[in-house]
């Protein structure tokens, strides 16, 4: 697997100090995602999935482990990853067309051209007609739009989306990660999505990692070939979620 990945992080592991003294937050940590993959990582609370996007990132400096991104040792994905965390950090007195283009004006882009690129999606990310209001008069589904169109017009190598959805009600939930699945086929980038939510994964990833432990490690990998749209009461989509279940509910 991990030969033909894109994507690679190998016998990852990091340490911080705590009350306790020192102790691993992920050890030997070890996964792989295709280029163009949607893949899910699934894992208890304070597991340390948020870390290891944080590493990813390059905002947290990894004690020991390799990380490739197509074919080449990297010490992050610094410059080349675009990073929603789970909170859509928009700015509340910028317009939406303005919250929009933020990341590219960070980049460097000119004001002009970044406001360009952003108009021409914002029908794509539902919010055509919005581009003059401020966040506060946006819906939470809106909101999330925004967030996902901000990171999207980086265009970088790999996209982290940690928690997109977790904030939303059910039913704007599920009508999110159906309109996510369009734009992923659309622009194809290669994602990570982290979630607490096991249906959200199975409906929406290639691919499943479950973290699990403390320190945390990756104990299962899964592989979703169902075709989207996907239904969670079809049984095949039933039975990796109780496998999922199960790795979850495994004692460290």
């Amino acid at each position: 697997m991990f030969g033909e990945s894109y994507l690679s992080v190998t016998n990852l592991s990091v340490r911080f100090n705590g009350p306790e003294g020192w102790g691993h937050v992920l050890a030997d940590l070890s996964f792989a995602v295709k280029q163009g993959e949607l893949a899910a990582i699934i894992g208890p609370s304070g597991c340390g999935k948020s870390t290891l996007f944080n590493i990813l990132a390059g905002l947290v400096q990894p004690d020991s482990g390799t990380l490739n991104l197509d074919g080449r040792a990297v010490p992050n994905l610094k410059h080349r990853v675009a990073y929603m965390q789970q909170k859509d950090l928009l700015l509340p007195w910028r317009t939406v067309l303005d919250n929009a283009i933020l990341g590219l004006e960070i980049q460097g882009t000119n004001k002009v051209s970044a406001r360009n690129q952003a108009m021409e999606l914002m029908p794509v990310f539902g919010l055509a007609g919005s581009e003059n209001k401020r966040p506060s008069e946006l819906s939470g589904g809106m909101r999330q739009r925004l967030a996902l169109l901000r990171t999207m017009l980086c265009r970088k190598d790999v996209v982290l989306l940690d928690e997109p959805f977790g904030a939303l009600d059910a039913i704007t939930r599920r009508s999110m990660q159906s309109w996510f699945l369009d734009v992923w086929s659309r622009f194809r980038p290669t994602v990570l999505l982290v979630t607490h939510d096991v249906e959200e994964a199975l409906v929406m990833a290639d691919r499943i990692y479950v973290m699990n432990g403390r320190p945390a490690g990756m104990t299962d990998c899964i592989q979703v070939e169902s075709a989207r749209p996907r239904s969670v009461v079809d049984p095949v989509i039933i039975a990796m979620k109780a496998q999922i279940i199960r790795d979850l509910e495994m004692e460290p």
